[in-house]
């Protein structure tokens, strides 16, 4: 991980004053990265029976899409609304500057489904309590949580369920 690592930019800043955004397509533009960061998370759930793979828009689907493949399970896409093609679900919530909401497809997570919900960095948890809502509203059997960095000063992870396993590959 200390590759990893040396390969995260801090923009500061960034969305607002006062916020060290911790910048992850520095990560994804170097080859040995993405492949360290398909293995580390592939090993997570290697032997877990994951059947889908929830990314979050938008860098969401970049580690999503990679864990999905190296897991050879489905991938299916959290957006904002109006960009997914079909009918939809959708939950609001409180982020750090202002609220937003999220849509899933309807028909994208079944009651067979294993599922890792996974999102490029834990900060306050709002978005990825969102998305956890939305898939368990679908009843899958298993629903695992994960996220390449945790911002642990932020408490995201006070904010998801207790019942839940939460994984990050990177803590600060």
């Amino acid at each position: 991980m200390e590759y990893i690592k040396s390969k995260i930019r801090d923009v500061v800043d960034f969305p607002q004053k006062g916020v060290v955004f911790k910048d992850l397509t520095t990560v994804f533009k170097d080859p040995r990265a993405i492949h360290i960061i398909g293995w580390d998370l592939s090993q997570l759930y290697r032997d877990k029976g994951v059947t889908k793979v929830v990314g979050i828009e938008s860098r969401g689907f970049i580690g999503g899409s990679i864990l999905a493949f190296e897991l050879g399970a489905g991938f299916v896409p959290v957006r904002k609304p109006g960009k997914l093609p079909a009918d939809t679900i959708s939950a609001s919530y409180q982020k750090e500057y202002g609220v937003d909401t999220i849509e899933i497809h309807r028909d994208a997570i079944t009651e067979d489904d294993i599922v890792v919900l996974h999102d490029d960095v834990l900060a306050t948890g709002g978005t990825m309590l969102a998305a956890y809502n939305l898939v368990k509203s679908m009843n899958p059997k298993k629903i695992y949580i994960n996220f390449i960095i945790e911002l642990s000063a932020l408490g995201g992870r006070n904010l998801l369920p207790d019942d839940v396993e939460v994984t990050s590959l990177i803590k600060y």
